[in-house]
Order: structure tokens, then sequence, then C-alpha cells
């Protein structure tokens, strides 16, 4: 059984983090706080993936600024303009998972932002033969008609997967998958298929952002955006991948709350607040 750990960082601009998004609530003084705080504690963040994988007896690679990426960024950007730096970059995780299956059986992504506060292997803890473990953000989606939120908001991946799965003919329902940690075996990833006839998926998207005055309203069409979540829920949906929900303490969110509890594993510190992570980890 080949296993491996890998991780991804790149510097994107704060500029690139949410485009031309008519959210108010998406600003770059906002995503200046992610671009400070991983330049910040860059070699701790690093580190500590190092050990984890160590301690699973796995393989780790990290994934940053080189070659490989400006490749990629160049090919998508040139297919797709309308992409910001950072949709590009989680499009990019995605691809590292689907080519590392060429060599690897089973894999663990964290986000540079994940960090391990355990010495338990994940793979011993989860069977991923049972299916793909992700953290799923449903009780964080706001059913509303009416609500504005940010294009990275659950409720802004809840309402455009909502209306692929609509268009595409199929039950709407579904679930904001969180792709911050993602544990999944070679043949999961295959079956989802996640850049399978992808320009299509990507057209589909862009005539639902510019669809005004027909199911939803403009306040719901103006969250709609070219996100990596939303595509991976949909294509759990329609190419019918088993999923197993991680719980809170293999992926523990840690947001405003400032409190970590004792059994947690896996911290995803999307708040940035890697002191408070530290002085646990410590």
């Amino acid at each position: 059984m080949q296993r491996v750990i890998f991780s991804l960082y790149v510097d994107i601009p704060a500029e690139e983090h949410y485009g031309n998004s008519k959210i108010k609530y998406d600003t770059t003084e906002k995503a200046n706080v992610t671009v400070n705080a991983f330049k910040k504690h860059y070699d701790k963040l690093v580190n500590t993936k190092i050990t984890y994988a160590e301690y699973c007896e796995s393989d780790f690679l990290m994934f940053e600024y080189d070659e490989q990426y400006k490749t990629f960024h160049k090919n998508f950007t040139k297919d797709f303009p309308m992409f910001t730096g950072y949709e590009i970059i989680n499009f990019y995780k995605i691809h590292l998972l689907t080519e590392l299956t060429k060599l690897y059986d089973e894999i663990l992504y964290l986000d540079f932002d994940a960090v391990p506060l355990t010495d338990i292997s994940f793979f011993d803890v989860w069977d991923l033969s049972k299916g793909i473990c992700v953290l799923n953000n449903n009780n964080h989606i706001r059913k509303d008609y009416n609500t504005i939120q940010s294009i990275r908001s659950p409720t802004a991946k809840y309402f455009n997967c909502h209306a692929m799965l609509l268009n595409q003919g199929l039950s709407p329902d579904n679930d904001v998958i969180n792709t911050g940690i993602i544990g999944v075996r070679k043949e999961d990833v295959q079956k989802l298929d996640y850049f399978g006839k992808f320009r299509d998926v990507i057209d589909m998207m862009t005539n639902l952002r510019n669809d005004r005055g027909g199911l939803y309203p403009d306040n719901i069409v103006d969250m709609f955006r070219y996100d990596n979540e939303t595509i991976f829920s949909f294509k759990t949906k329609v190419n019918q991948v088993n999923i197993q929900w991680l719980d809170n303490r293999w992926h523990y969110f840690l947001d405003n709350q400032k409190f970590i509890p004792e059994e947690t594993k896996i911290v995803h510190a999307i708040c940035k607040d890697f002191d408070l992570v530290w002085r646990y980890y410590d």
C-alpha cells in the first residue's frame, strides 16, 4: 500500500482572491490576512506536516510555485481567462490529487492552513475503501433566497451546485463539501472524474452566472463563481461517488471561536490564527 500526504502553497496576491466579486465582504484587506499569515508561519506549517507524515509512515510532498505550477497556471489562464488566481490554485490541488493516483494507492491532502495535532495515523482510522473522506459545511448554509454572503461561503456553493444539478435534470439536493482535508484512494479519484468534460461544466457555470431573471434572484446569482468545492460536490452526485463525512476531531474548523477541543486531530485554521494553533500544538 503506497501512501502519501501532500500540501500546497503558492503566494497568491490579495487582489486575485476574490476577482470582481460584487459582495461587500470580499475585500483585499480580508485576503491580506491570509497572505501575511502564510508568509509568517511558513516554516512551521511545513514542518508539522512532515512530522505527521513520519507518524503515518507515508511519503510527504510539498508543492509550491515551480515550473509545474507555472505551466498549469498558464494553460488554465489561456483556457479560462475569467478564473482568479485563487480559483486556479484550488483547481491545481485537485489536479495534483489526480496525478498522484498514478503513484499512490491512498492519499491525504492537507490545505496549507490545516495542522495535524496527533501522532495517530489518518490511514489507520479511516477505511478509504468506504469512500472519500471530507467534511461538509451543511450547517453553515442559509437556504434563504434573500441572503447576501461571500462568494466563498457555504451558502454560495450550495446554491451554485443546486443550480448545476437542476440544469442537468437531477435532484438539486447537495452537500457543501470542504476540500481543505481530503482522504481518498485512487479508485474513487478515478470514479469522481473531476476533470471529465470540464469545459462543459465551466460553460454551464458561466451560463448560470449570466442567467438573470430566471429561477434565482440576482443576489443569489451574484454569489456564483468557479469554485472547486462546488464542482467537487456536483461530481459526487453526478458520478455517484461514496462519501465518508469527517467528524470534528479529524477536521476541526477553526474560525472565530478561539478554542481547539482537546480531542482534535487535525485543525483547519481558516481564521489564520496560527499563534493559537501553536499554543495548542506545543
